[in-house]
């Protein structure tokens, strides 16, 4: 199983998706329907999906994974109780599954049997998504939930954050002790420190300043920066996100400690606190499907 994409409702779609293109270093994929996909060099046929809506929201985040991967997840979440519907994708690549609802309304859909896009060059374009990191009220009731019914594992936990993933990667997606449920951020994965470091500049080229980095993370290990994009969702260049093991033992809090004054491991850079909080309250999740059993309707 693996993090694909994440499908945003935006005002001013065409606008966010310039910038995107243009200046964040994507490239267009396809336009339906007035929906702009927006794609990496990897195999995906999309990491970002933009809508045009009245407010933003985030519609979905997608996980692609094998067809017996799909049949466990639906035992799973049927016999959780959470909220869920089948689904079949009209988005590039396809594919059949489910869509879920964790406890405090983020929406994770599920894909098997999609199409793969041919990679295509470009040494700053991003590869893939490397996480997206919710906001949660309760992050270890969540988390609990993605370990249960998702089959997701633990892999760190900090005074801010419960770290989990689905595969080898030390995380495909995070909960944020925040106090409110909403979209933290999105990661996108370079292929080395020097696409990183090349973005920073092309931003900077632009008037945009990091809202915090560069830097390398503790959990994780992966090298960062952030910013917030023009249309509000915060956004990070990142590689080198660490590989664990299936016996990799979880992280607590004080493992995660640095000296006086550092909030990473190179203590670089200052952090923007107000204006990533604010950011990271701007798109919420919003459910426009009906529960229904994972055997029957689609949505």
């Amino acid at each position: 199983m693996k993090l694909r994409s994440i499908e945003l409702v935006v005002p001013g779609a065409a606008a966010a998706a310039a910038f995107l293109t243009d200046i964040w270093g994507m490239a267009p994929a396809a336009v339906r329907c007035g929906t702009h996909y927006l794609r990496g060099s990897g195999t995906d046929p999309y990491l970002v999906a933009i809508e045009e809506g009245d407010e933003g929201f985030v519609r979905s985040t997608t996980f692609v994974c094998s067809e017996a991967e799909l049949d466990g997840l639906r035992g799973r979440v049927a016999a959780s109780g959470l909220n869920a519907a089948p689904a079949v994708s009209n988005d590039p690549g396809g594919g059949h599954g489910m869509i879920v609802e964790l406890p405090e309304g983020a929406l994770f859909r599920f894909l098997a049997s999609t199409e793969q896009a041919d990679p295509i060059d470009g040494r700053d374009l991003p590869v893939q998504l490397t996480h997206v990191v919710i906001n949660a009220k309760d992050a270890e009731v969540t988390a609990d939930a993605a370990e249960s019914a998702l089959g997701f594992r633990v892999s760190d936990r900090t005074k801010g954050m419960v770290f989990v993933r689905c595969n080898d990667s030390h995380h495909s997606t995070a909960f944020a002790r925040a106090g409110f449920s909403s979209l933290n951020h999105v990661a996108f994965e370079m292929a080395d420190m020097d696409a990183v470091m090349r973005g920073i500049g092309r931003l900077r080229d632009h008037g945009m300043a990091p809202a915090w980095g560069p830097g390398r993370h503790g959990p994780g290990a992966n090298v960062f920066a952030y910013f917030i994009a023009p249309f509000g969702a915060v956004v990070e260049f990142s590689t080198a996100v660490e590989k664990v093991p299936d016996d990799y033992r979880v992280g607590a809090p004080e493992d995660w400690t640095w000296p006086e004054g550092r909030i990473d491991q190179w203590g670089l850079s200052d952090k923007d606190n107000n204006a990533l909080r604010a950011a990271e309250q701007r798109f919420r999740f919003r459910r426009e499907w009906t529960p229904q059993p994972l055997e029957t309707a689609t949505v």
